[in-house]
């Protein structure tokens, strides 16, 4: 693996003719990163990379970002402010209706993390059991369509469950009773959250309720950028591809990247989350790291047309490329 990814990067470091050359590790070149959200266990493999030094061998000095808005990271990479952003594949889809010169690079979680999350008391054994109840969501419009979506997968009307919006408060909400489950908060995180706790959580994700599968997590480029200077990102993925294996080979190495990243970040929390994360940054089976799936993509494209979401799905080269993976 490891003369694999060294052909790989020099491959990189030569280019094709049509792209500046990456930098050296005595001399890497600046690469800004916008991450989705704050700095928790879904970047693992990112701050492991930054730990391992893989970045820096690669001719890299990347330098993630917090965003004040996780829709902001991929506008920022449209308007060239970031070379590269985390991102979601609904995301990439409403970028594309709206015109943005973004494309998905790589997933760095290839399933869904979003997940209808309900406490014991609330007594929701299947979906069927959200007839007459309340779900907390965090406002996002396509997380309307996914309760529409599980509701008439059970069998119910549109109108069997309340939706309320409790924006980022979703587990204040779904611990002080407000509502009787949320859906916007990830397994491995708010998820975990809730075990650590000793809460008994029911946690399913939302492919398995009846949404089509996407990635929930995805690197997100410039079209313009991938075609005409694609050596930086290509290095980028593929130090990413090496500190997310070693992240995986040993995952406290990975959780204390994290911690140290973080600020006011759990270390026990941390470590949980971290060891349910990890096999979801593996990537798929048969498939180079950080693969794209066209088909998975078609299919949820489709489903966000049937919701209205987007005028129609588009073709697959219009908002994935695998052309720079390792």
């Amino acid at each position: 693996m490891i003369a694999a990814l060294a052909v790989a990067l020099g491959l990189v470091a030569c280019g094709d003719g049509s792209d500046a050359t990456v930098g050296s590790a005595g001399n890497p070149q600046p690469f800004t990163l916008d991450l989705d959200w704050y700095v928790n266990p879904d970047h693992a493999g990112i701050y492991t990379a930054l730990e391992q030094g893989y970045f820096r061998q690669a001719g890299l000095d990347v330098q993630p970002q917090v965003p004040s808005d996780p829709s902001a990271p991929i506008k920022e990479v449209a308007a060239g402010r970031a070379d590269l952003a985390v991102s979601y594949e609904p995301e990439v889809f409403l970028a594309q209706k709206e015109g943005l010169d973004v494309e998905a690079v790589a997933a760095l979680v290839g399933q869904p993390l979003t997940s209808l999350i309900s406490l014991p008391k609330a007594g929701i054994d299947s979906a069927a059991d959200l007839n007459g109840k309340v779900v907390g969501t965090a406002g996002i419009p396509y997380q309307s369509d996914y309760l529409d979506t599980i509701l008439q997968t059970a069998g119910l009307p549109s109108s069997a469950a309340k939706e309320v919006n409790v924006g980022l408060n979703l587990l204040p909400a779904l611990i002080g009773g407000k509502v009787d489950a949320i859906l916007g908060g990830f397994r491995n995180i708010e998820g975990v959250d809730l075990e650590q706790r000793g809460l008994d959580p029911r946690i399913v994700p939302v492919d398995r309720l009846g949404v089509p599968t996407y990635d929930e997590l995805v690197l997100v480029a410039r079209r313009s950028t991938v075609a005409d200077h694609p050596a930086a990102i290509r290095a980028f993925i593929g130090a990413l591809a090496k500190g997310t294996s070693f992240a995986i080979a040993h995952p406290q190495e990975a959780a204390n990247a994290v911690v140290q990243a973080g600020k006011g970040l759990d270390r026990t929390q941390t470590r949980a989350e971290v060891d349910a994360t990890l096999p979801l940054l593996a990537g798929a089976p048969g498939h180079p790291y950080g693969y794209l799936d066209p088909a998975q993509w078609q299919a949820y494209g489709a489903w966000m047309a049937q919701h209205g979401l987007i005028p129609q799905a588009p073709a697959t080269g219009e908002v994935l490329t695998n052309a720079l993976l390792p």
